[in-house]
């Protein structure tokens, strides 16, 4: 059968003598694994669609699931900006990679190919990539079930003043002094964090504007965010692996 859909490419891996296997997550059919025969190989017209962050419109012929064949393809996006930038691509790079681990074949992709649109183009225009991803990973939480609970105490429900709130990684959400035993090593967390937490659990990511945060309260978000993706998500990922070099040597 023949399909025809949008998507965007979020892996990209070398199979046989010059082909290639990418996978897509599309707008309508969720992900799917497409092989591109010859797309390796000098002069080849579809080179250009394996890049990964690449958007475009996919022809591909599949029988009963599994695997397709490309037989057509129209770029739509190339996102080449994001591939010249070591910073871009490997905060673009870490986008597709944990969507590709959170979305199984075939779910539906809507949600998730908004998302990751709206995030790879944020990443292009110069928003804060932090930020961005900040926002990104709130939206696969929250898509995944594991969305943390920042209005109320985790624990008790309370609803506590700001600052009296710790953030359990743990158990999922904010804890107020009283529950602050239930997880000792549950961190710190200041207002200002805390409100833009909340922000970024309300706001879609197609809608993320230009957002002025102070470098100290950038690192304490990152902090929270990935101690929040590690616990719940339990990922371990080649990109965040490599975004955690850039930070190690500051570039």
């Amino acid at each position: 059968m023949l399909h025809r859909v949008e998507g965007i490419v979020i892996r990209s891996m070398d199979y046989g003598e010059g082909n290639a296997i990418i996978t897509l997550c599309t707008e309508n059919a969720g992900k799917v694994g497409v092989l591109v025969r010859g797309a390796k190989k000098v002069k080849s017209r579809h080179a250009a669609l394996i890049q990964l962050f690449t958007v475009g419109e996919f022809v591909f012929f599949r029988n009963n699931g599994g695997l397709g064949t490309l037989n057509a393809g129209e770029i739509t996006k190339s996102h080449h900006p994001l591939r010249q930038d070591l910073i871009k691509a490997a905060y673009a790079s870490y986008a597709c990679e944990l969507l590709d681990r959170v979305l199984h074949d075939e779910e539906t992709g809507n949600f998730w190919f908004r998302q990751l649109t709206a995030c790879l183009n944020a990443l292009e225009e110069d928003k804060e990539p932090g930020i961005i991803i900040n926002v990104y990973e709130m939206k696969i939480l929250q898509a995944a079930g594991y969305g943390p609970e920042l209005d109320a105490c985790v624990v008790c429900g309370a609803d506590k003043p700001d600052d009296q709130l710790r953030v359990s990684a743990r158990l999922g959400g904010v804890l107020c002094r009283s529950c602050k035993h239930q997880d000792p090593p549950a961190m710190e967390i200041t207002p200002r964090a805390l409100k833009l937490l909340r922000v970024f659990a309300r706001l879609d990511l197609t809608r993320l504007g230009n957002v002025d945060v102070k470098a100290e309260t950038q690192a304490e978000l990152k902090k929270i965010m990935r101690a929040f993706m590690d616990h719940q998500l339990g990922l371990k990922l080649k990109s965040q692996s490599f975004l955690d070099q850039l930070d190690k040597y500051n570039i």
